[in-house]
């Protein structure tokens, strides 16, 4: 028997029939696992099975493919998979998913796509979004990069959890994008009735095909309804909720438009670059940053470790930017001996707003005597990311202060707030 097959075991506690399933990691190994037809799972002790009988073998499941029609009038959007749910398929009998990414299985789950554009779908990898390493990164990039010699947009599928890591790091290693570049995932699995995988996907690749900007953007549903999606800028952009629909929101800036999935794009935001003639070309990432948020009684040790091996650090404070400098811990000590080795960059937990040097006495000890570079508005994944590249360049620090990819703000919106 294997994975898969309609079998009988027949116990001392009576007769069941149902699809034998692989056993989770997890569980004892003397126990076997059904589906019923109900659609429960139950285990049975292996010791109490008495007789094993297959009635059906399990055949791997072949998928219907749906004839894609090359049209000639339409854009093209190549469709780069990455993993996540938007891509997978589920296999009812056992319950597990199984990835299988071409252009026709797109359009198999949204026949509406061929009527957009004409659809190139690549796989790049498959995995956990929150498994992502900054060689995955490069890798999107480049792939991004030969995609975008014959597509009109980009669409990258992906999980959500990292989402706005990934549409980060990739705003600051595509220099010159010419070309939109949209990425979308679910929060719901495409199996379920509630999933928000197709409007998603319809948008994305409308976006894609005639939106007129370029650059990195995350696209999801801007509502818990299936009133439109929200096109946000990839460095401004942010997962706040575990499991909502419209989990993603963009901080300290407005979206830059709303896709309808009638094909309609409302211009939300005009400020972002425009489609262009030109070559886009990548730059390169170096993954030595450490990341450190700040809390009361925060230990110089944490501040020390991360510095051993980072070659730059974000350091997360509270409020404007502010550090313990002056309790009975020697963070300031620590940190002034750590900024002769690699520069500290300071962003705010509150996300919203904008770190300041000038306001308080400890803000400007770390500005002035430590050498700390204050962020402005960025997000600490924003920042995080843009170290990344920053560290490749020649002068790390002036990278760091310059908007490459909208990062920064110059106003503040006051309806931007926890909209």
């Amino acid at each position: 028997m294997k994975p898969g097959d309609r079998v009988k075991l027949t116990t001392s506690e009576g007769t069941f029939e149902g699809t034998l399933l692989p056993r989770p990691a997890l569980l004892s190994s003397d126990i076997t696992v059904l589906k019923l037809k109900t659609g429960y799972n139950i285990g049975i002790e292996s010791k109490k099975i008495e007789k094993r009988t297959v009635l059906q073998e399990y055949q791997t499941p072949v998928p219907v493919r749906a004839k894609i029609v090359h049209d000639p009038a339409l854009p093209t959007v190549a469709i780069l998979s990455t993993g996540g749910t938007i891509a997978s398929r589920v296999d009812y009998r056992t319950g597990g998913v199984y990835a299988d990414y071409s252009a026709e299985d797109f359009v198999m789950m949204c026949p509406e796509l061929s009527k957009i554009a004409n659809i190139k779908a690549v796989k790049v990898m498959s995995m956990m979004s929150e498994d992502a390493v900054a060689a995955d990164w490069q890798k999107m990039a480049e792939a991004i990069l030969e995609s975008l010699k014959t597509a009109d947009g980009v669409v990258i599928t992906h999980g959500t959890d990292t989402m706005h890591f990934t549409s980060s790091v990739l705003s600051f290693l595509l220099e010159n994008l010419t070309k939109p570049v949209i990425i979308t995932g679910a929060q719901r699995s495409i199996d379920r009735g509630s999933s928000d995988a197709f409007m998603n996907l319809m948008c994305s690749i409308k976006a894609a095909a005639s939106w007129d900007g370029a650059c990195v953007t995350i696209c999801m549903h801007g509502t818990i309804s299936d009133d439109y999606c929200t096109l946000l800028r990839g460095t401004k952009v942010r997962k706040m909720h575990t499991s909502r629909r419209d989990a993603f929101r963009a901080i300290n800036d407005e979206p830059l438009a709303r896709v309808y999935a009638n094909g309609r794009i409302e211009i939300t935001n005009q400020e972002y670059p425009k489609r262009h003639e030109g070559k886009t070309s990548l730059r390169e990432l170096d993954n030595r940053v450490g990341i450190i948020t700040t809390y009361p009684d925060i230990e110089p040790a944490i501040f020390e470790e991360h510095a051993k091996r980072a070659k730059g650090l974000i350091i997360v404070a509270t409020g404007l930017g502010n550090l313990p400098l002056h309790n009975k811990k020697t963070v300031k000590q620590a940190l002034q001996k750590i900024s002769k080795k690699i520069p500290l960059f300071i962003c705010s937990q509150t996300l919203y707003g904008r770190v300041n040097p000038s306001v308080y006495a400890n803000l400007r000890e770390l500005s002035i005597e430590i050498g700390a570079t204050y962020l402005s508005d960025m997000l600490p994944e924003t920042a995080y990311a843009k170290l990344m590249v920053a560290l490749t360049c020649k002068n790390t620090k002036e990278f760091m202060k310059t908007n490459i990819a909208g990062e920064f703000t110059t106003r503040e919106l006051d309806d931007a707030f926890l909209r």
